[in-house]
């Protein structure tokens, strides 16, 4: 199978700004509350479609139904259904504090729904952005109940100050946001369970407050996690400076940086490469294929061998599953 490229699918939230399409160029329209980019998506009827190539105009869901072998190889997964949600987001405004459940738990509450681990890597930040990760340390259930009721959620909250380039994981049952300022590229588990606790005293379109999910979220909320920083990548041996910058059940995540030539050795896994500076260009066979900054391609696990070209000023993240 060659490499697919997708169609983005574009979100217009509240907190949304037009980074998407001025920084990552995107196919925005003249609003301003561009907020998540889904790269790479099978969730529900939000799905993926190829742009280009024999496979023009198939959904992600029809890739894993039809072309599982080559899509995935030897590797198998629970459900008919693509294991990881790509994205990139673009945070304007403050996100509300919310969290997500573990498999076990999201199942409880949609039996088709996955839990949500998640990470964040960070491609711009304004200065003075701020993400919020887990609790302050000694924060137990009553503790953040009390708090809650008193609207002062947010003294509970482990803040960091972050900069371009950082990572932060946030598993299943991190309390989050992220603030405002902040463009970053997302790898998660196919899920869109969230819970809200919090949402800043703000209102919606309506003038009314946004529904907030207490109950759920307290079932959700893995009260010994406590504050969550940046990871510290782990360096590599690779062609190009190499970092892994998570590993967890549910996925890898790898930091390719220029200057020089990446080998990705058939491994029986797919791949998915996000460029997130400069332009690279993958070479598949005898077929070259530029990939701006802002573009997102899989790589099935039946493939011919690749390479990828990165100049000095490009970095590329791989995210597979481990």
């Amino acid at each position: 199978m060659k490499p697919l490229l997708f169609r983005p699918i574009i979100k217009q939230i509240r907190w949304g700004g037009r980074r998407l399409g001025s920084v990552l160029n995107k196919p925005i329209g003249d609003a301003s509350d561009y907020a998540e980019s889904w790269e790479v998506a099978d969730h529900g009827d939000d799905q993926s479609v190829v742009v280009t190539g024999p496979l023009a105009g198939t959904t992600l869901r029809e890739l894993v139904t039809k072309h599982r072998e080559e899509l995935f190889g030897e590797q198998t997964f629970s459900r008919d259904q693509f294991p990881l949600l790509v994205k990139f987001l673009d945070a304007s405004d403050r996100l509300s504090v919310q969290v997500h459940p573990n498999d076990e738990l999201a199942r409880t509450f949609q039996a088709d729904e996955n839990g949500k681990t998640e990470a964040w890597v960070i491609l711009d930040a304004e200065p003075g952005s701020v993400l919020y990760a887990g609790l302050k340390s000694g924060v137990d259930a009553q503790t953040l109940k009390d708090h809650i009721e008193n609207e002062t959620l947010a003294e509970c909250l482990h803040t960091i100050a972050v900069k371009p380039g950082d990572c932060v994981f946030v598993p299943a049952g991190t309390v989050h946001a992220i603030g405002e300022g902040i463009l970053l590229a997302e790898i998660q588990q196919s899920s869109d369970l969230t819970f809200r606790l919090y949402d800043w005293g703000r209102v919606g379109t309506d003038g009314k407050p946004r529904q907030l999910h207490i109950d759920e979220a307290l079932q959700c909320i893995d009260f010994d996690r406590g504050p969550v920083d940046p990871t510290t990548p782990r360096m590599l041996p690779a062609d190009v400076p190499a970092e892994e910058l998570v590993h967890c059940p549910y996925f890898s995540i790898r930091r390719y940086t220029g200057e020089g030539t990446l080998s990705l050795q058939q491994d029986g896994r797919f791949h998915v490469l996000m460029v997130i500076a400069g332009t690279a260009v993958l070479e598949c066979g005898n077929v070259s294929t530029t990939l701006p900054l802002g573009q997102t391609v899989v790589l099935p696990a039946e493939r011919e061998a690749c390479s990828v070209e990165l100049p000095a000023n490009a970095i590329v993240l791989d995210a597979f599953v481990p």
